[in-house]
């Protein structure tokens, strides 16, 4: 197999890891050219997007050229293989500072990979770097950082959302393909919506989390309620990251349900203003045109954290709200992207989670996926949101709505 011709080959800075991955596989593209025009992009972009912590360069190439020869001697191991990927700062990564955006982890260096970066090296995929976060993940905005305020890439004066700011900025803005995420309350949905980029959080304890600041004293709530995330460039990207850490029975139910019609629950006492239920109302008249059917629904999307009786909840959640309904559609955020100033002002949790953090608690797998944008020129996302164990029904609905819409190959000039 031989990749000379990739040297003259035009390389797509937002490409999907479905496409880009084929072309990868076929010696079309050399892996090492891709990192490389990743690294260009950061290199020019990145000292005022502020998405990066640390940016493993020289160490990304030579395992670019690692995958190249693996590739071309047949030992092509998924669709990740040769694909760049940025890892949240939560994190471990033998070798390599791991900091949460807090000073006091500034020269915080793991022994070893977390779990999650593992599965993802195992596929063969390249870290690029550590992204940047809101501090500690506490917090929504990804202003308050050690390492410095996370900007928005379609307007540097706004929000990227958070707590994984960076690694939505970093998907947006062509820096990576795909990034490994945390998320608590929304903090991987939320930036996704900020940003323009897909941002998904599976069903609770589906992707192991051992290795997150592996040592550091962590509240209890929090890993009650953390789940591991991904952010990408499409629907059909976020299934092949998730394969990565399912079993082989769960890939073949996610295969069976291409085409399905489903019954989607309309929640209508979500918190939004007149402009994001606007945008959401269009939302839902497209997958209406798909053929699904809907039926309007109250439920308990704002519960209070009790963790004597969490465990009970989830167990019982999916007879509560998926009874009738197969899926929930519901804004992702409650106003359009506020602007950093303003933000600043109002705390760590500026931006809403009334929204998101339902299902953080009931441990429920969702999507935010970008539906429009605002009329200061920022995205807009909704959710999609299943039972419990049920991503592949998410997951379907998602790839039928980005079948028929652009709003995902939208990207910030730059």
């Amino acid at each position: 197999m031989n990749h000379s011709k990739s040297k003259n080959r035009s390389i797509n800075s937002h490409g999907t890891i479905s496409d880009i991955g084929a072309e990868i596989r076929s010696g079309k593209i050399s892996p090492v050219d891709i990192v490389k025009n990743c690294l260009s992009r950061i290199e020019k972009l990145n000292k005022n997007l502020n998405a990066f912590i640390t940016v493993l360069g020289e160490q990304a190439i030579e395992d670019a050229k690692v995958a190249e020869k693996e590739i071309q001697t047949g030992n092509w191991k998924s669709p990740l293989h040769g694909i760049p990927i940025g890892i949240k700062d939560m994190f471990d990564t033998a070798g390599i500072r791991t900091t949460a955006g807090f000073e006091h982890f500034q020269n915080r260096i793991p022994k070893r990979d977390a779990v999650a970066v593992t599965k993802l090296k195992e596929a063969g995929a390249i870290v690029i770097g550590k992204t940047n976060m809101h501090e500690l993940a506490i917090g929504t905005t990804s202003i308050e950082s050690y390492f410095g305020s996370v900007h928005n890439p379609w307007n540097r004066q706004y929000i990227a959302g958070g707590s994984s700011g960076g690694s939505a900025v970093a998907v947006a803005s062509g820096f990576c393909y795909a990034t490994l995420d945390t998320e608590a309350i929304g903090s991987c949905r939320l930036p996704a919506a900020c940003c323009g980029v897909t941002g998904f959080k599976p069903s609770y304890g589906l992707v192991n989390l051992e290795g997150v600041l592996a040592g550091e004293k962590a509240d209890e709530k929090i890993l009650r309620i953390a789940h591991a995330a991904f952010m990408a460039r499409s629907a059909l990207d976020v299934k092949i990251l998730i394969d990565v850490f399912l079993n082989h029975e769960t890939k073949s139910e996610i295969a069976t349900s291409l085409n399905s019609k489903f019954r989607i629950g309309y929640v209508l006492n979500f918190h939004a203003t007149e402009e994001i239920r606007s945008m959401f109302q269009k939302t839902r008249d497209v997958l209406f045109s798909l053929g699904h059917s809907f039926q309007e629904t109250e439920l308990d999307i704002s519960p209070n954290f009790d963790s004597k009786t969490m465990e009970q909840d989830r167990k019982e959640v999916n007879r509560l709200f998926f009874q009738e309904v197969d899926l929930l559609i519901l804004p992702t955020t409650t106003e359009t992207v506020p602007k950093i100033n303003a933000a600043s002002k109002k705390g760590p949790i500026a931006l809403s989670a009334d929204n998101t953090f339902f299902c953080n608690y009931y441990g429920l797998p969702a999507i935010n996926l970008p539906c429009g944008f605002d009329t200061k020129g920022l995205p807009i996302g909704f959710q999609i949101v299943g039972a419990q164990g049920k991503e592949h029904n998410v997951l379907e609905l998602a790839r039928q709505f980005q079948d028929v819409t652009q709003w995902h190959l939208r990207f910030p000039k730059g």
